[in-house]
């Protein structure tokens, strides 16, 4: 049977290499459609976990996963000679930055290498892992056809931006719509077709992979660019005397030409601190300098310091010195109401804290033990104890769970770089200091 006729009737057996934040969730979906799943990791604790029917992703329902393994909709391997069972095939694995900022395809070129040695005619491979535009046809493409086989008659490649959210109670995997790029018509057709009949959404085509890598760089750099100019605002606002939360509430009343951003202590996650520098990468290929990205960056990658700072001097108002005083973080995780550490910028301000004879504890509801730089930090219960015997509070991160009200009646100082106490600001007008 053609590949085309397995998609549409479902019995395409579809293969996911990477368990992670992206590839469990489209494992899942995809189980949800009706088609069979064969998830591939190297890590053999997540595949035993989906095996077991165990979840360690958020946006997944755990018992959506436990029903889908107990069926036999969804299992796990860690051998990649089982590639062979699988008709479409999905990359999903880490696509990361470099101390130099330079992109690590590693992955993603040995996965493929996995699939080439066990390519046969008539399958479908879609790179979901973000990188910079031309990798699919300058790097995958070429290890698949050493086999002999060719794209857009024996097999077809294409690549297809993930666009995972994660703590988003709205917009899931289900219902994002989709960005898809074919390396011929007929690729384009067989990824396209599959994702229509697994998604809640549309599916939007480009003419190749290159615009499809492209988009999902632009959707990014768009974010970053935006938060660099919030943050440089907070602080030149700051200097200047100026809420700058009052500031974008205010703007963000215009109904049209203005999209509220919000600064921070810096940027994280799996993708705004770093998809524009693949773009960065890949432009000198072509002799540009990508000006406006870089100094985004900078701007961003300061706030850590910029916070210290700041901290410095709440606490040199009050007669202390950083050095040697007691300091409660609340929250490392990157995001509000999430347990994801990645590019956290709650962990480069835990850094410059303990680089600055800082004692610090840290409360996160969603963490309790996390590894960073070689160590293993415990995360403490929230107790009128461990408020009281803080020096100074600083909120890291926006976590719903936490109450700001308990804390503000138990300390002397928090410092707010996320707004989280807005509700409660005008009851400690003189312990609260914002960003």
């Amino acid at each position: 049977m053609a590949l085309l006729d397995k998609i549409i009737d479902k019995t395409a057996k579809i293969g996911v290499i990477g368990l992670g934040y992206v590839g469990l969730p489209l494992a899942v979906e995809k189980a949800k459609a009706g088609y069979t799943v064969l998830g591939f990791d190297i890590q053999k604790e997540k595949v035993d976990k989906v095996n077991k029917g165990i979840n360690y992703i958020g946006d997944v329902v755990n018992e959506e996963l436990e029903e889908f393994v107990k069926d036999g909709f969804i299992s796990a391997t860690d051998d990649y000679d089982r590639i062979e069972e699988c008709d479409c095939i999905m990359i999903c694995v880490p696509t990361p930055l470099n101390k130099f900022k330079q992109p690590d395809l590693s992955f993603v070129e040995d996965s493929t290498n996995e699939i080439a040695k066990r390519l046969k005619p008539e399958k479908l491979i879609v790179l979901e892992s973000t990188t910079y535009p031309g990798t699919t046809e300058e790097v995958i493409l070429p290890i698949l056809e050493s086999t002999g086989l060719k794209v857009g008659k024996d097999f077809y490649l294409a690549f297809s931006p993930e666009r995972v959210d994660p703590g988003n109670l709205i917009y899931k995997t289900k219902n994002t719509p989709k960005v898809v790029g074919g390396v011929t018509e007929k690729c384009t057709l067989h990824a396209k077709s599959l994702y229509e009949r697994v998604l809640n959404a549309g599916v939007f085509t480009v003419s190749s992979p290159k615009e499809a890598e492209m988009s999902k760089i632009l959707e990014n750099t768009f974010r970053i660019v935006n938060i660099g100019l919030i943050n440089e605002m907070a602080v030149l606002a700051r200097k200047m005397g100026i809420n700058i939360w009052q500031v974008i509430d205010a703007a963000a009343t215009k109904p049209f030409g203005f999209m509220p951003f919000y600064p921070g202590p810096g940027v994280g996650g799996h993708c705004i601190p770093i998809d524009p520098f693949y773009l960065t990468y890949k432009a000198r290929e072509f002799d540009y300098h990508t000006r406006l990205i870089e100094l985004a960056g900078e701007i961003n990658d300061y706030m850590p310091e910029y916070v210290i700072e700041r901290l410095m001097d709440i606490l040199n108002e009050k007669k202390k010195c950083l050095n040697g005083s007691k300091i409660l973080m609340l929250g490392v995780s990157y995001k509000n109401d999430i347990d994801d550490l990645r590019e956290s910028p709650a962990l480069k301000v835990l850094e410059l804290l303990e680089k600055k004879g800082a004692q610090v504890k840290i409360h996160d509801p969603y963490i309790e033990e996390f590894s960073h730089n070689g160590g293993i930090f415990k995360t403490s219960p929230l107790t009128e104890d461990l408020i009281k015997e803080s020096d100074a509070v600083i909120i890291t991160t926006a976590h719903k769970k936490v109450d700001y009200d308990f804390v503000a009646k138990n300390t002397d100082i928090i410092f707010d770089t996320k707004n989280a106490t807005k509700d409660i600001r005008n009851n400690y007008p003189d312990k609260i200091h914002l960003l």
